[in-house]
């Protein structure tokens, strides 16, 4: 949208505005870098658009991943990018205030990754506290967006007879299934087909060569569904900094 038209969009009732949080960090040899900032937009969209009054901010693609000197995490691997704690909260926080000046009136943060869930519910906390005297905006950190992933989708899988080892923690069968429904492109399908399970010394926990788009579906439509109605709750009724629960 241009200037003008996003100003319409507000002015004729679109008061919810969706942060997408990614990040870059390394997945393995077999899903390309930046895997959760195409997600996180992706996702974003579908849950603006099931609520229809909802309008989505640019991603934020610069996270905090572990020490850099000397790296820790996913820093030893190339082409993961990390920043300060602090400054990704103050990154969060300018954007949400900048947000509410512009008339909207709830400002939701969907984080793609688990590494910053708290960061998150911090920034929420103290915006909610500096907006509280005036009223006009609030701010959520929608952590069941994640947690979905982390327990229903898991369990769904299990259900299909995939092992928590193969469904993995990170670039596993769960993540590259989520990928493959939201961008395949992201990943390397021939030579996931073709190759050896990588290991957690490439930099990946879990199996992803049985994943399927049809089994990424599955995550996509529960995080979407827990999502459209935790904001649509926050929205109607002014729902706490934080909301995590996520429907078994």
């Amino acid at each position: 949208m241009t200037s003008t038209e996003l100003r319409a969009r507000i002015d004729a009732g679109a008061t919810t505005a969706i942060i997408p949080i990614g990040g870059t960090e390394q997945s393995g040899p077999y899903i390309a870098l930046g895997k959760h900032n195409v997600r996180a937009n992706v996702l974003a969209r579908m849950i603006a658009q099931k609520l229809g009054n909802a309008v989505v901010a640019p991603v934020v693609t610069y996270v905090p991943e572990g020490s850099i000197t000397p790296p820790a995490g996913h820093m030893k691997f190339a082409g993961t990018l990390s920043i300060p704690e602090s400054t990704f909260e103050d990154l969060l926080a300018g954007a949400a205030q900048s947000l509410r000046q512009h008339g909207f009136r709830h400002i939701v943060f969907i984080g793609d990754h688990g590494g910053y869930q708290k960061s998150e519910t911090r920034v929420a906390e103290r915006l909610n506290k500096a907006w509280a005297k005036d009223g006009k905006a609030r701010a959520l950190a929608l952590l069941a967006y994640y947690d979905v992933t982390q327990e229903p989708f898991i369990a769904d899988l299990q259900k299909r007879g995939y092992s928590k080892a193969e469904i993995g923690l990170h670039a596993g069968l769960a993540d590259a299934a989520l990928m493959l429904a939201t961008d395949k492109s992201l990943v390397r399908s021939e030579a996931l087909a073709q190759g050896p399970s990588p290991t957690a010394a490439q930099g990946v926990r879990g199996d992803a060569r049985r994943a399927t788009a049809e089994l990424g579906r599955l995550g996509v439509q529960r995080i979407v569904d827990t999502s459209v109605a935790a904001i649509s709750d926050f929205a109607a009724h002014g729902a706490p900094s934080t909301t995590s629960k996520a429907p078994k």
